[in-house]
């Protein structure tokens, strides 16, 4: 197959995916190595295709098609030892943690997409930050950070608002 035709795969697999696809999976489905991937989603991205890189693999994010859910953006503060709790807090009373944004003094806002819908995804995230020895993005602000979260409604939404607020993860504004 042919740049364009690979290209094209990759495009229908993503689509057609029910979780996340690593790049060394779509590799294997087209016969190539997972750098070409990599070469590939960029230049899909280039074009307008709206993919996603999350620490689990590619998601392609066609809001047109994502049934009605309920979502915000709320400022979170936790230490590191907290950040495993957190996200089990959201996932727990049924939400997503979509993203996590943060202000760099030098960079401006940094987003990155976290796509982390349960407790398996809570453990691959923390596993990965500690065997890449990477640091989560809120080390860089003293713990103050952002998330889009997203519910299946309103009430879920509100539900998981609360279990944060309760376990003090939410930055108060009035302090």
């Amino acid at each position: 197959m042919n740049a364009a035709e690979r290209r094209t795969k990759i495009t229908e697999l993503l689509a057609a995916a029910d979780a996340p696809m690593s790049a060394t999976a779509l590799a294997s489905r087209c016969g190539v190595s997972r750098q070409i991937i990599v070469g590939d989603v960029a230049l899909l991205r280039a074009g307008g295709l709206a993919v996603l890189a999350t620490p689990r693999g590619y998601v392609l994010e066609n809001p047109a098609s994502a049934p009605a859910q309920a979502e915000c953006r709320v400022v979170c503060r936790h230490d590191d030892d907290r950040l495993k709790e957190e996200l089990y807090t959201v996932v727990d009373l049924g939400g997503a943690v979509i993203d996590v944004t943060v202000e760099h003094s030098v960079y401006g806002q940094i987003t990155a997409p976290l796509h982390i819908f349960s407790r398996y995804d809570t453990d691959a995230f923390c596993r990965k930050l500690a065997h890449s020895n990477a640091r989560p993005l809120c080390d860089l602000t003293g713990g103050i950070h952002l998330h889009t979260l997203r519910a299946p409604n309103r009430e879920t939404l509100e539900r998981v608002l609360t279990g944060l607020r309760e376990k003090g993860f939410l930055l108060d504004e009035n302090k």
